[in-house]
């Protein structure tokens, strides 16, 4: 062949990826690509889509470098190919999202790993991300994997995997997987068997251990809730209804699942457009707490009538005050986990309970791993487990309704959300925090960021001496939990700055928090001075 595309990718690569691919759909689309766009087609081929710690995630579009049955196909023979290393046989469970392609890539992925000549147990319909975690560890299964996306923008989809313990995979586990993807020779000739129906008894054993977590006997509290156009808003009113909590509005053009997210530019609760009908909802009803899910409902978003009017919480806040409620009768062998880019103030309280914290790397894959007898874990980027004997990951619906049980107890006395907060800072001191995002053209741009930052790291912010914690450091890798990461904390007195690129969106981020002791019992001037030290800190941010 000659012409432009002889030039950009190997013709016969394209070829042979076409007759393996097992979707028309994805086929055609190819074909066209190499007739019509050859710059696109090469894009397509210019590598693989990465199998990491995350799993795979990626835009839905064909060949190699998107999410396609193709690929997912590949995936779940490696991983197949992985278990039947280390394992004789056992339960996978499967299960899936409302996105576009979800149903499909997860009968794939079930049909492959059954005509491997694993149990597999297909969780029935469009469910949260959380009850695949909930359904490996009830059933003793070996491995579990959910099609989601998380809170990524419509176009994507992803392939997330947790292993026997229920807790999602990480290195080295993940780079041996991706090793035995890429062996993988033929998807076409892949023994598959059918997979019949679903387990509906693990949705209602995970409604009655949800049901169980409050720690309070109030009950009047009215809700406003929205699953954000995901799979979460069913399960999670029979959760709150079975923990006692009727009165729910819930935001009615956001409950049905709809894969393009259309009230929002972004399905993420953490963007504040995102949360804009919730809160008006909340308003309207007279609510005593908001609630927003993400589209697979592994997180959660809270909002409160404050003094100045309905906000919603920062995901440091909503962290605390779970951590704060669930520490007040923790036993003395307890261990809590948050992450290095969190607020501090969780292992402050656990300090005062006697109960060790444990800071690990962002993501629940290591904060789950932070000890076997975990009793709670958090990350900034609103994401909680309540229960870890029960789901080893974040579970936004087992945290609503603990969020319920906290604003229900505080309503019975009179006190609200702001009170408790008021309270913890008095006792703990401000731990203001703030994050600064900025968007980059490709992961090396970030990279190049963090390599000037090591080169030339600053000694002075504000005229106040700083010192460099860089998390490349080769020793940290020897730590447990290992703390070995591209990201550098930059510390002055009372405050602190981690920098790292995002693992799954090209973005830097920057983390600040500021810690300022009360002084009396007026927290206003603290306060202050923690916004006034994060706004100098957040001006050096946007410079890097």
């Amino acid at each position: 062949m000659t012409g432009p595309e002889s030039e950009l990718v190997d013709p016969a690569v394209v070829d042979a990826w076409i007759a393996d691919d097992p979707d028309p759909a994805t086929r055609a689309e190819l074909t066209d690509l190499r007739k019509q766009d050859p710059e696109e087609l090469a894009e397509r081929f210019r590598g693989r889509l990465t199998f990491g710690t995350a799993g795979l995630r990626g835009p839905l579009r064909a060949g190699p470098n998107g999410m396609n049955e193709a690929v997912v196909c590949a995936a779940t023979a490696g991983l197949a190919d992985y278990l039947r290393e280390h394992h004789s046989g056992g339960i996978v469970v499967v299960g899936h999202d409302a996105r576009h392609g979800s149903r499909r890539f997860a009968r794939a992925c079930a049909e492959i790993l059954a005509g491997a000549g694993f149990d597999v147990v297909a969780l029935p319909g469009p469910l949260p991300t959380p009850l695949v975690a909930f359904a490996v560890r009830r059933l003793g299964a070996i491995a579990g994997v959910v099609i989601t996306a998380s809170h990524n923008p419509a176009g994507d989809n992803g392939y997330k995997v947790y292993l026997d313990s229920g807790s999602q995979i990480v290195a080295p586990v993940d780079a041996d997987i991706e090793r035995r993807i890429a062996a993988v020779a033929s998807v076409r000739d892949l023994p598959r068997r059918q997979v019949i129906g679903g387990d509906r008894g693990v949705i209602d054993a995970y409604i009655r251990r949800v049901a169980s977590l409050p720690r309070g006997d109030a009950r009047v509290l009215r809700i406003a809730l929205t699953p954000t156009h995901g799979v979460g808003g069913d399960i999670a009113l029979r959760a709150l209804r079975a923990a006692g909590f009727d009165d729910i509005a819930v935001v009615a053009e956001q409950f049905d699942p709809d894969p393009d997210f259309r009230t929002v530019d972004s399905p993420n609760p953490e963007n504040p457009a995102t949360t804009a009908r919730l809160l008006a909802l909340a308003e309207r009803v007279d609510a005593d707490v908001a609630i927003a899910l993400d589209p697979d409902a592994d997180r959660c978003a809270v909002g409160i009538l404050g003094r100045d009017g309905w906000r919603m919480l920062s995901g440091d806040d909503v962290g605390v005050l779970l951590g704060a409620r669930l520490l007040a009768d923790a036993p003395v062998d307890a261990v809590v986990a948050t992450t290095i880019v969190s607020s501090t103030m969780l292992g402050r309280i656990a300090d005062a309970k006697d109960v060790r914290c444990v800071r690990t790397l962002t993501g629940f894959k290591w904060l789950t791993r932070a000890a076997d007898n975990l009793l709670y874990a958090y990350e900034e980027a609103i994401g909680y487990c309540v229960d870890p004997e029960a789901v080893r990951d974040k579970d936004g619906i087992s945290a609503a309704v603990m969020v319920a049980d906290l604003v229900a107890d505080l309503r019975s006395t009179g006190r609200t959300v702001d009170d408790l907060l008021d309270d913890l800072t008095r006792r703990y001191g401000v731990h203001a925090v703030d994050r600064v995002t900025r968007p980059v053209d490709d992961p090396a741009q970030a990279a190049a960021v963090l390599d000037r930052l090591r080169a030339d790291p600053p000694t002075t912010i504000a005229n106040e001496p700083v010192r460099v914690r860089d998390y490349a450091d080769p020793a940290l890798a020897e730590t447990s939990p290992p703390l070995r990461t591209n990201a550098i904390e930059l510390i002055g007195d009372g405050i602190r700055m981690v920098v790292r690129p995002s693992g799954t969106e090209p973005i830097l981020k920057a983390y600040l928090e500021a810690v300022v002791p009360v002084v009396g019992d007026d927290p206003g001037p603290a306060r202050a001075e923690a916004a006034r030290r994060l706004a100098i800190w957040r001006q050096v941010a946007t410079t890097l």
